[in-house]
């Protein structure tokens, strides 16, 4: 069980992960087995984490990275009540981005799902219930104190390529990527991942995708 709320939009819930997102715990169902690393940046209230911790078993683990403090409060107190034979997860309060400093984050009015660092972000938000600095930093600082992930996903509304853009050494490591992609944003993550040998899978259809699709899998050798 863990904690969420209608901020979140979600309430507050004790119920399978599989049937809060199918998609999401489907795709965690094909990418993440007993002992793996997993980063999830853009955790929001978790599912993402929760779900593969699960999996990744107490031998991994997760770093949840996410940048609204109110969230990482739900994702700090689910954390804790994690079973014995989950992977420990880790709270990082920061966002992701190809430069460290700080940066205007945007809260959406609709749902916290769709928070954004200003300049980003998409159309669902019904618009700014506030605007907070964070602290912003990349993927490769991370990776010089903490294990590389074997999974990585990212879910940070429009901001994919600045996240990409400041993860070289760890894509050189090769984690299978999980991302939510941008229409606008295509071309420059393929520029990004084809040529470290990434080849792609629409995530909710489980199809060969030539492309980055809204939903991808990238992938390196045998397909998750």
């Amino acid at each position: 069980a863990f904690y969420v709320s209608t901020e979140g939009g979600l309430r507050y819930l004790f119920r399978k992960s599989e049937d809060l997102d199918p998609t999401l715990y489907s795709t965690v169902r094909k990418c993440v087995v007993p002992g793996d690393v997993v980063w999830d940046v853009g955790a929001n209230v978790g599912l993402f984490s929760f779900s593969a911790a699960s999996l990744a078993t107490s031998s991994g683990s997760v770093l949840a990275v996410e940048p609204d403090v109110w969230l990482v409060g739900l994702l700090r107190r689910s954390a804790a009540r994690r079973q014995e034979t989950a992977a420990a997860v880790d709270v990082l309060p920061v966002a992701m981005s190809d430069v460290t400093g700080i940066s205007s984050f945007s809260i959406a009015e609709r749902s916290r799902s769709t928070n954004h660092l200003v300049g980003f972000g998409t159309t669902q938000t019904g618009g700014e219930r506030a605007r907070i600095s964070v602290p912003t930093m990349t993927l490769d600082l991370i990776s010089g104190v903490r294990p590389m992930p074997t999974v990585l996903k990212i879910d940070v509304e429009g901001a994919e390529v600045q996240v990409l853009r400041g993860a070289s050494a760890v894509l050189a490591s090769h984690p299978t990527v999980i991302i939510e992609v941008a229409g606008v944003n295509i071309a420059a993550v393929d520029a990004i991942l084809r040529p470290l040998g990434y080849r792609y899978i629409n995530a909710e259809t489980g199809a060969a995708s030539d492309l980055p699709c809204p939903d991808t899998i990238a992938f390196i050798g045998a397909s998750p």
